[in-house]
């Protein structure tokens, strides 16, 4: 229910954004200095182009498209088309916010001196305050730009060292490598996974940890990314665990089993030792859980998270526990479970950092939205991911691959 509330409060906000747009663009077309005829043409040539991307977009023709490599349709088509409907989406809201401020500015001049009422009329300030509410509006599209070009390609390889209480001594310096949220199609192309791959093992990393969403929803898309993935290197091995969307594409089983045959070990409610030099530490992996109603499924849902997850934790040794949804934090903070592994959030992946670190999507669900987190009992790391959701754009949360060096505590 909620989640069918949520789709139908964006396509709301996209429709009135749209007919928003659509006026003020034929506003500005009226106002041009240009004979009516060209007017006219240059109104029909952008309703046609936009009425072909929405066409294009809401499937009203057959796309020409793969759901591993970029196409010139996802390229014309589908980016253009994403970049305007998340721009245009949120300028509108501005807009909106802009006219609320406005009507309580009147209400609040209408009840003071004749003297304040003219100052704020006066013509400078209002054309400062025009110009500034242009600026903003415009901010949007032009974020949207360096999201899409720029922002969901500006890769950041984050050192972090981690003190671990009970590490054994043959693993201090010892690094884990973490890739998250890959989300491959037609913007986290095979050969774009396959560069990631290739800047992953250059980092010469012990072992290397994946923790989920490989994909997003088309299940044709697994054999792909497994095949990109196979070429990771780590002396230690490769483990990983699942993400919501596996279980939203019904794919758990499957791409489990696929991972298998090219030697990435899949952790499900599982534990395995990590040993060297006679020593071990003790690695878990759970499948995506949630307490929150924004699922297709119920079956994943659970009443406390890492239910059953007690009897593999080792309590001897350091244990590092790879699960997709940060909100198992506090739940393995309580078990004792010195480091966990995350994703899920991207971050935010439109976050708007330069104001204010508190500014993410995500914060509206999980306090863990990226980077490092420590209480007591444990810490948390939430990986940005590399992929994206939704729409191909990342504003200041930029994709991250985490290098962890582990440091015997004490």
């Amino acid at each position: 229910m909620a989640f069918g509330s949520i789709i139908a409060g964006f396509l709301f906000i996209f429709f009135c954004s749209q007919l928003y747009w659509l006026l003020k663009a034929r506003l500005f077309v009226r106002r041009l200095a240009l004979p009516r005829t060209a007017r006219i043409l240059l109104a029909g040539i952008g309703l046609a182009v936009y009425l072909v991307l929405l066409a294009g977009n809401f499937g009203l023709f057959a796309r020409r498209t793969s759901p591993t490599h970029m196409t010139a349709y996802d390229a014309l088509i589908s980016a253009p088309f994403a970049w305007w409907a998340a721009s245009s989406m949120v300028a509108f809201l501005i807009v909106v916010l802009f006219w609320l401020a406005r009507r309580v500015a009147r209400l609040f001049t209408g009840l003071n001196s004749r003297r304040s009422a003219n100052d704020l009329a006066s013509s400078g300030r209002r054309q400062f305050l025009e110009r500034t509410a242009t600026a903003v509006v415009a901010a949007p599209f032009v974020a949207g730009a360096y999201g899409l070009f720029y922002g969901r390609l500006n890769l950041q390889t984050t050192q972090q060292r981690i003190r671990l209480a009970r590490l054994p001594k043959a693993f201090g310096g010892f690094r884990i490598a973490q890739l998250s949220d890959i989300h491959i199609g037609p913007f986290m192309s095979v050969d774009e996974v396959r560069k990631y791959v290739r800047i992953t093992n250059a980092l010469k990393p012990d072992m290397i940890a994946l923790t989920g969403d490989f994909i997003t929803w088309d299940p044709s898309t697994q054999r792909a990314v497994v095949d990109a993935l196979a070429d990771l290197k780590a002396p230690f091995g490769i483990f990983g665990c699942l993400g919501n969307h596996e279980a939203w594409s019904n794919t758990e089983d499957s791409i489990t089993q696929l991972f298998g045959q090219v030697g990435i070990r899949i952790l499900r409610q599982q534990r395995v030792a990590v040993t060297t030099s006679g020593e071990s530490f003790n690695l878990i992996g759970v499948d995506f859980a949630t307490r929150r109603h924004m699922m297709p499924g119920r079956e994943h849902f659970v009443r406390q998270y890492l239910m059953g997850v007690e009897s593999l934790v080792v309590p001897d040794t350091a244990n590092i526990l790879m699960s997709h949804n940060p909100d198992t934090f506090d739940r393995a903070a309580e078990l004792g479970i010195g480091l966990s592994l995350a994703g899920h959030t991207h971050g935010g992946q439109v976050a708007l950092e330069f104001v204010s670190p508190e500014i993410a999507p995500s914060r509206l669900v999980t306090p863990y939205v990226a980077g490092w987190f420590g209480k007591p009992g444990g810490q948390l790391y939430v990986n940005r991911g590399i992929g994206t959701i939704g729409v191909p754009m990342r504003i200041g949360a930029p994709p991250e691959i985490t290098v962890y060096e582990l440091v015997r505590e004490g």
